[in-house]
């Protein structure tokens, strides 16, 4: 019997811990860092990285950096594949008509994960935003996105007054933004995807600076959640 809290497997929760960490990380991580932040002893990171790297989920560099594997790409395709099949094509489009990194977010437990994401085509710089990446959903624009899709008496205890008033003015006007709230310097604009038979789901943009109304931007994904539902709900 385990502990009250504790995993029913240590190794293989240290496993999927390290893969959470590499899909948060910026950049390849050496093998110093990735035990450090996972609080083992560099022995036991590394055996868990070669296991790990047995099965292509992680793979490193010329200089022993570790990164997620292709593997994992092909793992996370199959999670909600019929949305990420409707939702790939506008995404794509939506990067590409304005020029900024559009992503697909879906609720996951207390965190907004991202299963989706594009790149614009041929802008000068744009803003990465991994499959995988996660934030608690209290924070961003596709956080408050999702929320508005959540009765408030769910809410965790930490959404404050100013959250709320955001959220609610989220569902006022049909979109969110946020600025610096979770990556520094980067702003974005989400708004809600609401589908039958999905976790509570938003589309949405990151850019650092840019031209385009806030309002035009969420004009422009409403169009896209519109054509994602339709395909999705008939």
């Amino acid at each position: 019997m385990t502990e009250p809290g504790s995993p029913a497997s240590q190794t293989l929760s240290r496993g999927i811990r390290i893969l959470e960490i590499l899909a948060d990380a910026r950049g390849p991580l050496a093998i110093d860092e990735i035990s450090t932040r996972l609080g083992v002893h560099r022995s036991i990171a590394y055996r868990l990285l070669r296991t790990l790297e047995d099965h292509r989920l992680v793979g490193r560099d010329a200089a022993g950096a570790v990164s997620l594997g292709a593997r994992m790409a092909a793992l996370a395709a199959g999670v909600a594949h019929d949305l990420q099949a409707e939702a790939l094509p506008e995404l794509t489009a939506v990067a590409n008509d304005l020029g900024m990194t559009c992503f697909l977010a879906v609720l996951d437990g207390e965190e907004c994960i991202t299963l989706a994401s594009v790149e614009p085509r041929h802008a000068v710089a744009s803003v990465a935003q991994r499959p995988g990446a996660r934030h608690p959903v209290t924070a961003g624009a596709p956080g408050k996105a999702i929320l508005t899709q959540i009765p408030s008496s769910d809410w965790n205890a930490d959404v404050d007054a100013r959250l709320r008033a955001e959220v609610e003015t989220t569902s006022r006007r049909g979109y969110a933004t946020s600025h610096d709230e979770v990556i520094p310097t980067v702003q974005s604009v989400a708004v809600p995807l609401v589908l039958r038979g999905h976790r509570p789901a938003a589309i949405a943009v990151v850019h650092v600076a840019t031209s385009l109304d806030d309002a035009d931007i969420a004009a422009r994904l409403q169009r896209s959640a519109s054509v994602i539902r339709e395909a999705l709900d008939g």
